[in-house]
């Protein structure tokens, strides 16, 4: 367990911030710092195949070990994390034995993680957790995943009486920012399907996520002195808040669960000529994806109409764009690879928890690039922010689990 310990912190405490704003690939060149670790030492435990792109996709062989012809599977993680909180300067916090109380985070600034609140941690009395500092998030999304993989080829490798076919694994930069598998060649990693190790708590098997679009709606706007504005001036701020009053109002991620699906305004900049409103657009169905599109352009169209003859052109101008799909219509046709990971966690007696995700892997891409990839639980809780904690002993299971996927593969002839 500490070697897992050890290993989690010397990745979290790298600064692998992505960022949405650059072009480049990975997004920040401090993610490579991580990446080539990560080279170096799948290359040091005895790994083949080791490589690393322009773009910074780490790739890696674990050779088989029968002599019978045995599927291909493969495990992917992310190295970047989020830029919605601070990952620079992680200061991880260990708490042994957690006796199901408040766990004070920062003293000085009044920071506690209290089951009060995230009842989750209540599961997890007698455990060992890894905490924040209560200044930055933790990086347990993804780094745990990584921790996981790196640590389950490590024992594979150690263990040769443990039977297992041909593994690659694969970790990438930037999923943060929706661009993880933009660049992640199916091809060349060769594999019949994947598992990426990117859940949250321990049990957690997914095979449904979110369809998922993003909308970028443009209010323009008439400035005129305040003094003289009766009739003449268009405020665009006041325009895009009553856009904004016009969606669904029970139809946000605070008031939705389950496979109820979303709009969510992300981002809103303006002045009185031009207004900019960022929004994500979130639903399992494909049906009600596509009328939630829809809706978005009538709601648009609606504005221009009721505008056009006082401002003379497009008042409102949407633009919607979609970024991934619901990873269940490739699944489902080899949904024989759930039933794998589901079995391998039985054994291990971990009880499956097979839901939808609320949110989307790097896998959902890959399932549509030709990958099917369902996810697995890396172990982790509140993700994104400064309550983040991880219970060492689910990402033991969780390597326990991966260890477990490839024994069940090799038993099975091709």
């Amino acid at each position: 367990m500490q070697h897992i310990i050890d290993r989690f912190i010397s990745y979290v405490t790298i600064d692998t911030e992505s960022d949405p704003n650059s072009d480049t690939t990975p997004s920040t060149k401090k993610q490579l710092d991580l990446a080539n670790l990560l080279v170096k030492e799948l290359k040091a435990m005895g790994m083949t195949d080791v490589t690393i792109d322009k773009n910074g996709y780490v790739m890696a062989t674990l050779e088989s070990n029968v002599k019978h012809e045995v599927h291909t599977i493969g495990f992917v993680s992310h190295y970047d994390t989020t830029p919605d909180f601070t990952g620079a300067n992680v200061k991880p916090q260990i708490v042994k034995n957690y006796d199901g109380g408040d766990i004070v985070l920062n003293k000085k600034q009044n920071i506690v993680l209290s089951p009060s609140y995230f009842k989750d941690l209540l599961q997890y009395k007698g455990q060992t957790l890894i905490t924040t500092d209560g200044t930055t998030l933790l990086g347990a999304d993804d780094k745990a995943g990584i921790t996981e993989i790196m640590s389950a080829m490590e024992y594979l490798i150690q263990h040769p009486e443990i039977k297992h076919g041909k593994i690659r694994v694969g970790f990438t930069p930037d999923e943060e920012i929706g661009r993880g598998a933009h660049k992640f060649d199916v091809e060349k990693f060769g594999c019949e399907w994947a598992y990426t190790m990117d859940g949250s708590q321990i049990g957690e098997l997914e095979y449904e996520n979110f369809n998922a679009a993003g909308a970028k709606i443009i209010f323009k706007g008439k400035s005129v002195h305040p003094g003289y504005a009766k009739g003449k001036m268009i405020n665009s701020m006041l325009l895009a808040n009553q856009f904004i009053s016009k969606l669904p109002k029970n139809e946000i991620p605070e008031k939705t669960k389950g496979y109820e699906g979303f709009f969510h305004v992300v981002g809103i900049s303006g002045s009185i000529e031009e207004t900019v409103v960022e929004l994500i657009i979130r639903d399992h169905s494909a049906k009600k994806f596509k009328e939630r599109k829809e809706f978005i352009h009538e709601l648009a169209n609606k504005f221009n109409k009721k505008w056009k003859k006082q401002f003379g052109e497009e008042i409102v101008i949407a633009e919607v764009k979609d970024q991934y799909y619901n990873m269940k219509e490739k699944v489902k046709p080899v949904f024989h690879i759930v039933e794998i990971a589901e079995k391998a966690m039985k054994e291990l007696g971990i009880k499956p928890i097979i839901k939808p995700i609320r949110g989307g892997t790097d896998g959902c891409q890959l399932s549509y690039k030709g990958l099917p990839c369902p996810n697995i639980f890396a172990g982790g809780h509140n993700f994104h922010g400064k309550y983040e904690y991880v219970p060492v002993e689910s990402m033991v299971k969780a390597t326990e689990v991966i260890v477990k996927i490839a024994e069940i593969t090799a038993a099975t002839k091709k």
